[in-house]
C-alpha cells in the first residue's frame, strides 16, 4: 500500500493507493512515497527548507549551505549513506538572447531522493507531477530505487536539452549566411551566439564528467540494473558535447572570418581613400606655385585663358598617367 508523506513532523496519512500531496503554504515542499521510496521536491529553497532537511535527515551542514548557494560547481560528494550531486541547466533569457546557468541539486539515499531547485526546470517539474496524477507512472519511475528515479530525472532533461542543440545549429546556419553579406553587420550576431556556446559549454562539459563518475555509485540505491540505461545516457551526452565542441570551432572561424572580412573592407576604403589622395596632389601643387606671391607665367598680370588651358590640360595629363601606372601596378 503506497502512502504520501507530508513535511510537517508528526503526518503520515495512509490511503488505500496514494494521497494527493499535503498543501503547506510555509514550506516548498511536497513528497511522493511509493514501494518505499520516497522523492521530495523542493522548489526555490530557502533556510526554512534546510531547516526542514537538517531535522529530517542527517546531511552534512555544508551540502545543506550549497543548496542555497548559486556560485556552486557541478559535483558529487559521497558520504556514508547518501550522496549529494549539484548539477546546472541552461535557461535561455530572451532579452539578451544568451542562456544563464542555473543550479539545481540532489540528495540521494536508500530509501529517499530530494530534489532541490528553482522550479524552473521543466522536466522534472513534469515527470513529478505525471507520479502524482498517475499511479502508472509511481510504478515505472518509483519502483526501480532512487538511483533510477534519478536517472530517469537526468534521462527527460538531457532528451529536452536536443531541441536547444538544434537552435543552436539553426543559428550557425543563419550566421554563415550573413557573414559573407558585407550589408549586414554579423559582428554583434557572431557575439551573442559564440556567449551562448560558451555558457552551454560550461554547463554540459561538467555534467558529463559527472556522469561518468555517478554510474557506480548509483548502483547501490538501484534496485534495476543501470549500466545499459547509463550507457545510452553517456551516448546522448557525449553526442551533446562533441556537437557544442564543432559549433564552438565554426564560430570561431566565423568570427576570424568577419574580422578578416571587416579588415578587407577598410583597406579597400583607405586605399581608394589614398588614391584620390594621390590624384589630387598634382593640383595642389600646381595650385600652390601659383598662389606664391611671385609673378609667374601665366599669374594674374599677365594671364590669359590660353594660359589657363594648359594648366588644366598639364593637371589631367598627370592624373592620367598616375591613373595608368596605378592600373598596371594593380593597385586599381
Amino acid at each position: 500500500m503506497a502512502k504520501l508523506l507530508g513535511w510537517h513532523k508528526g503526518i503520515d496519512k495512509k490511503k488505500e493507493d496514494l494521497e494527493e500531496p499535503v498543501a503547506s503554504g510555509a514550506l516548498n515542499i511536497e513528497t511522493i512515497t511509493y514501494g518505499g521510496l520516497t522523492w521530495v521536491n523542493i522548489m526555490s529553497p530557502t533556510e526554512r527548507e534546510t531547516e526542514w532537511l537538517a531535522q529530517n535527515y542527517q546531511f552534512h551542514p555544508l551540502t545543506l549551505d550549497d543548496c542555497l548557494s548559486r556560485k556552486q560547481i557541478s559535483k558529487l560528494d559521497v558520504y556514508p549513506g547518501y550522496l549529494f550531486f549539484v548539477f546546472h541547466y541552461p535557461l535561455y533569457q530572451k532579452e539578451t538572447r544568451i542562456a544563464t546557468k542555473q543550479q539545481w541539486s540532489a540528495f540521494i539515499g536508500e530509501n529517499y531522493l530530494i530534489t532541490i531547485h528553482t522550479g524552473e526546470l521543466k522536466t522534472t517539474m513534469a515527470l513529478f507531477r505525471d507520479c502524482q496524477a498517475n499511479e502508472e507512472s509511481r510504478k515505472e519511475y518509483l519502483s526501480g530505487g532512487s538511483g533510477f528515479l534519478l536517472y530517469r530525472i537526468l534521462d527527460r532533461a538531457i532528451d529536452a536539452y536536443f531541441p536547444v542543440l538544434d537552435k543552436i545549429l539553426s543559428l550557425m546556419e543563419d550566421v554563415e549566411d550573413i557573414v559573407f553579406d558585407a550589408e549586414v553587420e554579423t559582428a554583434k550576431e557572431i557575439s551573442i551566439l559564440r556567449r551562448d556556446i560558451i555558457t552551454q559549454r560550461a554547463v554540459m562539459f561538467p555534467t558529463r564528467t559527472i556522469f561518468i563518475a555517478m554510474e557506480n555509485k548509483l548502483k547501490r540505491f538501484s534496485k534495476t540494473d543501470v549500466t545499459a540505461y547509463f550507457n545510452d545516457l553517456m551516448d546522448h551526452i557525449n553526442k551533446i558535447c562533441e556537437t557544442l565542441d564543432e559549433c564552438k570551432e565554426i564560430i570561431e572561424v566565423f568570427k576570424d572570418t568577419d574580422f578578416i572580412l571587416s579588415a578587407d573592407r577598410i583597406n579597400r576604403i583607405v586605399r581608394i581613400l589614398n588614391i584620390l589622395a594621390t590624384i589630387l596632389l598634382p593640383f595642389l601643387v600646381i595650385s600652390s606655385i601659383y598662389g606664391m606671391n611671385v609673378i609667374l607665367p601665366g599669374g594674374l598680370q599677365g594671364g590669359s585663358m590660353k594660359n589657363f588651358i594648359i594648366l588644366i590640360v598639364a593637371m589631367a595629363v598627370i592624373t592620367g598617367g598616375m591613373l595608368i601606372f596605378f592600373r598596371r601596378r594593380r593597385w586599381i
